[in-house]
């Protein structure tokens, strides 16, 4: 009996040996943290990066967006980084911070850009990313003085940026909702394959944010239409940002173009009749970029405006599924269905005020004045959802009802309407 005590003593005494301890992020950078990119250690002391990036300094400044500064940096073992510092600074706890890190660095994908680390320190929160040399889809389709980006490569960065989406969607666990797709979110490498950036950032901001109930997340130009009144971003939500994306490569236009005549500075707005016209007849001359001096294949063309046209529609619960527009895109045949059901003439006409004032919201939020939102948030969700609820949505007979040239006979004919 003495030495069944004594044992068990002794095991007590070795219980807290058993098991494994978290290593603290502000531990020697000789350790290694499990779970971690390819099984490497995935954090990196503070020290570390502003060597990496020479102290953060301009020359390496790649670009800043609505979560931080983004700076080009080489490890020590010579390979090059992208170095995020987000703007969320030390509000959020280390725990869920970590928890939620852990989840974007499991995200392995061809078009999704990877997650090689992260960095807490006491006011600091940083991500480090691989890095993706060619820019951006955004500077390749808009920068001031670039070459015209050919079809065929556009063709390819649209098909390579939808499967990555596809794969946060619905092959992540749990899944994960971009909430801020747009060309300058999507990097291209130095074959033009596309590397959808920034997943997971959104929900980080939220998290640390959970008091600012008007913070804008995506960006204006890009978001869909039911954030207005729901202050929600859902799979669908993506899709539509998706199908502005589709649009830049369609018609070489920026989401919004103050440049452009008035009326037309939103380019899902101004190109919605010519999408239209474009299905209707297969005339495409208005609404494609006119720097591919028609060097496009037609077809092609085609689909990938069916594609837009769907992503784009007002009802989210129409809008395909992102896996849907991955096999349109790769196919590019006439057997891939964006219907989702719904046939044209089937929506009941949306009220164009309520669209105006939710495009004026969406200005006050994206550029200021933000103290408004959730009464209009309030005011307008039980009407927007019975429009939603009771029809199917068709942006097409919504918008263009009073076109009376457009006969029913006409409209039946095209099942891939939206």
């Amino acid at each position: 009996m003495a030495v069944w005590f004594a044992q068990k003593r002794k095991r007590k005494r070795a219980g807290p040996k058993i098991g494994y301890t978290m290593p603290s992020p502000f531990a020697s950078s000789q350790n290694s943290e499990p779970g971690g990119v390819n099984n490497s250690r995935s954090w990196f002391t503070y020290e570390e990066l502003v060597r990496a990036t020479d102290g953060f300094s301009e020359h390496n400044l790649l670009g800043e967006g609505g979560f931080g500064c983004v700076y080009k940096g080489i490890l020590t073992d010579g390979r090059e980084v992208a170095v995020k510092q987000l703007k969320i600074g030390g509000g959020q706890g280390e725990r869920e911070f970590r928890a939620e890190v852990e989840i974007i660095s499991r995200v392995h994908h061809r078009h999704l850009v990877s997650l090689v680390g992260y960095c807490i320190s006491e006011h600091q929160r940083l991500l480090v990313y691989d890095y993706v040399p060619n820019n951006t889809l955004h500077y390749h389709l808009h920068g001031r003085g670039r070459p015209v980006m050919e079809w065929a490569v556009r063709v390819k960065v649209a098909a390579g940026a939808a499967r990555g989406i596809a794969y946060l969607h619905e092959d992540c666990h749990p899944r994960i909702i971009h909430r801020d797709i747009k060309s300058s979110n999507i990097l291209l490498d130095s074959n033009f394959e596309a590397r959808v950036s920034d997943f997971g950032l959104a929900k980080l901001a939220l998290d640390s944010n959970t008091h600012v109930t008007t913070r804008v997340m995506g960006t204006f130009g890009y978001m869909a239409p039911e954030y207005a009144t729901s202050g929600k971003l859902t799979e669908k939500s993506d899709v539509y940002s998706f199908g502005v994306v589709l649009l830049e490569l369609i018609t070489g236009r920026k989401p919004v173009d103050d440049s452009q005549p008035l009326g037309d500075e939103s380019l899902v707005e101004w190109a919605r009749p010519l999408l239209a016209e474009a299905i209707e007849h297969q005339e495409f001359e208005e609404l494609v970029d006119p720097r591919l001096e028609k060097n496009y294949v037609a077809h092609e063309m085609f689909r990938m405006i069916e594609a837009a046209a769907a992503c784009v529609r007002h009802s989210a619960a129409k809008r395909p599924r992102m896996s849907q527009v991955v096999r349109a895109l790769d196919s590019l045949d006439e057997s891939s269905d964006l219907t989702n059901g719904m046939k044209p003439g089937q929506s009941e006409v949306f009220d164009s005020a309520q669209q105006s004032a939710q495009i004026r919201m969406f200005q006050r939020l994206a550029f200021g004045s933000q103290e408004y939102s959730s009464s209009f948030f309030n005011h307008s969700q039980s009407s927007w959802r019975s429009q939603e609820d009771g029809s199917q949505g068709s942006w097409r007979s919504r918008d263009y009802a009073n076109q009376s040239s457009w006969s029913r006979e006409h409209r039946e004919r095209s099942t891939l309407m939206p």
